[in-house]
């Protein structure tokens, strides 16, 4: 490693990459620190499949267009009105261009996956995933001329007066540079940090992605007078598979089929609506409801009629021939159990089932309802899931502006700090999430932040 730089990247994600990639075409000498061992670099990138962009038109790998305003309003539902309106229509209206742009850096799309997502028309998927899409970011970086350095710990940050000077990593080397971009993540895998907000109920969470995402960049920069932005409790945190590991269980420990069946807690009883809207708009609130269960587990029940509707995970259902005998394999209270299945049945009225739009299958006379989707549970063998919160990343962040660049708790803007991706998500998720939309904000404020480091280094 040299020992002064133009631009310094901390993480090795998505948005970092993108911050990389679009500084060095913008004529910087950029270093990237990744904390994590090269196998195992870019975070939760590596576990993502697809990102949500605005488009005017239907494309060969979208079926139709997704404007600048549907996408707001999504945003604006999702988050009940929770983000920054300037910012997030600014984010918005450039991913626009990321369609494009992020396909000459390498990255390739394919057409949506089937099954229950609904995502054909607003969300671009990457061929081969997100560790395809990260190793296409690298390769490009890398023949720009990008330095990347991994097992990179940065144990402190040199800040005065707003100004980054350098940083410092384990094993006392100081790296220095003109301009910072902090792309490090949240502090989801550091477990104590979330037990300051949720006490010990967050023993029994699972974290989706990394776990090197412990939050020390984004604690060092909040020590040091950047403004945080976003409540630390907010989240994007999902159901997952409770028989998945504590750290790195990825896409596929995660559950589609709440909308197929009915979802109870330990005492057998349901806590709330499993058809309120449109899977990928809804599917991001399950993990924030199943942690305010008790001891933070609930089940997903159905039957054998719907086992084909949607993407199988990595662990198979438990399956009873009974309600009985299914509770007893859950350890749920057999005659609570079939009393919440025959009340929900009773309430069932007909419909015409259609699980890509909001339906007229539901519930009447029973709390909470089910308002689309509804069908009687009532063909063995009986199939549940047992799952717990999975936390994909958290919203407490740095607060930036349009050009990404971090503001101070005074309000001032640093004069050459930046930060893109899930360590500034907070400022457009406030809370709630929207299928593909970390990944957006990564592109987005990573190309921006890169670009404005490098300016701010040349001037």
């Amino acid at each position: 490693m040299g020992s002064k730089y133009d631009v310094l990247v901390i993480g090795g994600g998505n948005a970092a990459l993108c911050a990389a990639i679009s500084a060095r075409r913008g004529g910087a000498s950029v270093l990237v620190l990744e904390g994590a061992p090269k196998f195992y670099r870019g975070g939760n990138t590596r576990h993502t499949r697809n990102m949500r962009c605005a488009h005017d038109a239907a494309t060969e790998i979208l079926t139709g267009p997704y404007t600048e305003q549907e996408f707001w309003e999504d945003l604006l539902r999702v988050t009940g009105g929770q983000t920054d309106e300037e910012l997030a229509r600014h984010m918005i209206r450039e991913s626009k261009d990321i369609l494009n742009w992020i396909v000459e850096q390498g990255v390739r799309w394919q057409p949506s996956l089937g099954g229950t997502l609904s995502l054909g028309r607003t969300n671009s998927f990457f061929l081969g995933g997100g560790r395809a899409m990260l190793n296409a970011l690298y390769l490009t970086a890398e023949r720009l001329g990008v330095e990347v350095e991994y097992d990179a710990e940065v144990i402190d940050l040199v800040i005065e007066d707003g100004m980054f000077l350098a940083a410092r990593l384990k094993g006392e080397t100081e790296i220095r540079a003109t301009s910072l971009v902090a792309a490090a993540g949240g502090f989801e895998a550091n477990v104590e940090w979330l037990k300051r907000y949720w006490g010990e109920a967050a023993d029994n969470f699972l974290i989706r992605g990394t776990p090197y995402n412990r939050g020390s960049i984004l604690k060092l920069l909040l020590d040091k007078g950047v403004q945080e932005v976003g409540d630390p409790t907010q989240c994007h945190a999902v159901a997952i598979d409770a028989r998945a590991p504590k750290f790195d269980g990825g896409i596929i420990t995660r559950h589609d089929s709440v909308v197929f069946g009915i979802v109870v807690n330990k005492h057998a009883q349901r806590f709330y609506d499993e058809g309120e809207d449109i899977w990928p708009k809804r599917y991001a609130i399950w993990g924030r409801l199943v942690a305010a269960q008790p001891d933070q587990i609930a089940y997903i029940i159905f039957d054998s009629t719907v086992v084909t509707s949607f993407m199988p995970t990595l662990f198979p259902p438990i399956a009873g021939q009974s309600v009985a005998e299914l509770a007893g394999k859950l350890e749920l209270d057999p005659t609570a159990l079939e009393k919440t299945i025959t009340e929900f049945n009773a309430a069932v009225r007909p419909g015409t089932f259609d699980h890509t739009i909001l339906d007229d299958c539901r519930t009447e006379g029973i709390t909470p309802p089910k308002t689309h989707w509804a069908r009687k549970i009532e063909t063995p063998p009986y199939l549940a899931y047992p799952v717990r919160p999975g936390i994909t990343f958290t919203y407490l962040g740095t607060r930036v502006n349009k050009e990404a660049r971090m503001l101070m708790k005074g309000g001032k803007p640093s004069s050459n700090m930046f930060a893109a991706g899930e360590i500034m998500a907070g400022n457009v998720l406030g809370q709630g999430y929207a299928a593909g939309m970390g990944m957006t904000i990564g592109s987005v404020f990573g190309r921006i932040a890169g670009r404005e480091a490098a300016e701010h280094a040349r001037n």
